[in-house]
């Protein structure tokens, strides 16, 4: 009886052995399975944060360029390569590779020593200049190894820009404050030093004073007008304007004017209507016709006409038979106090503002302006103004 239920015994332990064995491998199979779908998983989510991390990288108007422990590239971003005008790709490539950029070589090898270096200045040479703001850090891992570098190119051109800008005026306004004040301020002193006593000198002396104040008056306004303009906080009041009606109603305007120099002033304009703010479109024309009779020929003719040209626009100008323009000053005299002949200009009392002020109400009403001249064959400005729109029915 004993040797059977030892052979049973023994039987239910083999039984029991490889129905363990079996479980095993199930159970590892199982672990082994799921293990491959979590890395799958995780590889599948590095993915997609990969992908996410490009699409944003490639979103900025930065230039970001991220390089590996040895200096090579190992991502540039959509900005970066137009910034630089690269094409193909990158990768693997060292900087001066890259870029050719000995600057950003030595930026490299700073992060590398001091782990961030910012708000470094670069000047790009060539046509246009651009200037660019670099701003770099090294990637390090948790035990502080460096695992690569991270460059952020900012293009600061238009900032630049913007600021040569306002240098420029600040000198220009300081210039031309400066003309005035000290002919105000010269004979006010000899006034009082007794030049006062002599009724023939005071009075050529205090005319001085008040066409100096009258120039100082015009400039301060030209250039609230201009800084209204260039920040927007004029509105256009747009409405139907009778071209023919205005140019008769300012040649009429400046007809005394005109007279002095015995310049002739010639109305040209068709039956024209125009889509227009018509306050603002008497002071581009005024201002237009008055730059004609002071700086055109004396004894001279100055024509205010239009015409209608495609795509529902009309194109009017100011023409006079003046010295014209230099070739060289074409493309500048709507520019803040830009003068052809400073000198002149600033004998007749000009401010220098008046064309500019034109430019901006012309390009408020979506049109544009520019200047035909040849020297000695007298200038023509000419703008456009959209088509008056037609009055709705009923």
């Amino acid at each position: 009886m004993l040797p059977a239920i030892i052979i049973l015994a023994l039987i239910a332990l083999v039984a029991l052995h490889f129905w363990w064995r079996a479980r095993l491998q199930q159970e590892r199979a199982r672990w082994q399975a799921e293990t491959e779908k979590r890395a799958e998983r995780e590889q599948a989510t590095a993915a997609d944060t990969h992908a996410r991390q490009e699409a944003l990288l490639d979103s900025m108007i930065e230039g970001v360029l991220v390089l590996d422990e040895s200096g090579r590239v190992q991502f540039a971003n959509r900005a970066f390569a137009q910034m630089f005008q690269t094409t193909g790709s990158l990768l693997g490539q060292t900087v001066i590779e890259a870029l050719r950029l000995h600057e950003v070589a030595k930026i490299v090898e700073r992060t590398s020593r001091e782990g961030r270096v910012t708000r470094f200045e670069l000047e790009l040479a060539g046509e246009p200049e651009r200037w660019l703001q670099i701003n770099a850090a090294a990637i390090t891992s948790a035990e502080r190894r460096q695992l690569g570098t991270v460059i952020v190119f900012h293009d600061q051109t238009q900032l630049k820009k913007l600021e040569g800008t306002r240098e420029e005026f600040v000198a220009n306004v300081s210039h031309e404050l400066r003309t005035p004040l000290s002919l105000i301020k010269g004979y006010a002193e000899t006034l009082l030093d007794g030049a006062k006593d002599d009724p023939e000198v005071a009075t050529k002396f205090l005319q001085t004073i008040d066409r100096n104040a009258r120039r100082l008056d015009l400039l301060i306004q030209d250039l609230l007008i201009i800084s209204a303009l260039e920040s927007g906080r004029v509105s256009l009041s747009f409405g139907t304007v009778d071209l023919r009606e205005l140019t008769e109603r300012i040649i009429a305007d400046f007809k005394s004017r005109a007279d002095a120099r015995h310049v002739r002033l010639v109305g040209d304009m068709p039956e024209l209507a125009a889509h227009a703010d018509e306050a603002r479109l008497e002071q581009v024309l005024g201002n237009l016709l008055e730059n004609a009779v002071k700086y055109g020929r004396e004894h001279g003719c100055v024509t205010v006409g239009g015409r209608a040209v495609s795509d529902g626009w009309l194109e009017l100008f100011v023409q006079d038979d003046g010295p014209g323009i230099p070739a060289e000053a074409l493309e500048r005299v709507f520019e803040r106090f830009y003068r052809v002949d400073k000198a002149r200009s600033r004998e007749q009392g000009g401010t220098g503002l008046g064309l500019s002020i034109v430019k901006h109400i012309v390009q408020g009403h979506g049109g544009r302006v520019w200047v035909e001249s040849e020297p000695g064959k007298g200038a023509k400005f000419c703008f456009t103004l959209p088509v008056a729109r037609p009055e709705p029915v009923g």
